[in-house]
């Protein structure tokens, strides 16, 4: 009775726990799906910055819009647009976009808005070329987006984004 209990209780112990082979295996496995995963999402997040951006660079637009019909003009900066530090909103700072937005930051973009003489110009450059996005962009008072693909920033001249 013992012999034939005893290979059914040592089988019972070598099954509870994995081999260093199988977590060999799996540790592999996890690592390949990574190395295929991981510039995907990379990405995906750069679309994503670069979407924000695009979304960004109209809610300027529309500021600017709201900004004129407050104030008579266009505004030449974004901490024209941004809230105010401290006291009552104005020609200074009309509350019109996010703080974070008016200190140029946005969504790993860095945004500026520069009065011209005959309106604006924005600019939205990746914070980190190739990590936060690929493409610059660039609009004015015409409301035409442009893009570049790469680290120059985009003009006037730029292609249209499509």
């Amino acid at each position: 009775m013992k012999l034939v209990l005893r290979p059914v209780v040592d089988r019972v112990r070598r099954r509870q726990g994995f081999t260093l082979i199988e977590i060999m295996i799996v540790v592999a496995i996890i690592l390949i799906l990574s190395s295929i995963l991981i510039p995907f999402a990379n990405q995906m997040i750069m679309l994503a910055h670069e979407t924000a951006a695009i979304r960004t660079v109209t809610t300027i637009h529309t500021a600017q819009g709201q900004y004129r019909a407050q104030f008579g003009r266009l505004a030449t900066s974004l901490q024209e647009l941004g809230p105010p530090a401290s006291g009552q909103e104005g020609p200074a700072a009309a509350s019109l976009i996010s703080h974070d937005l008016a200190l140029g930051l946005k969504s790993g973009y860095k945004f500026t808005l520069q009065g011209t003489p005959n309106g604006y110009r924005i600019s939205a450059d990746p914070q980190t070329y190739n990590s936060s996005g690929r493409r610059t962009f660039y609009s004015d008072q015409t409301m035409v987006l442009r893009e570049n693909w790469g680290q120059e920033p985009a003009t006037d001249q730029s292609p249209e984004v499509k």
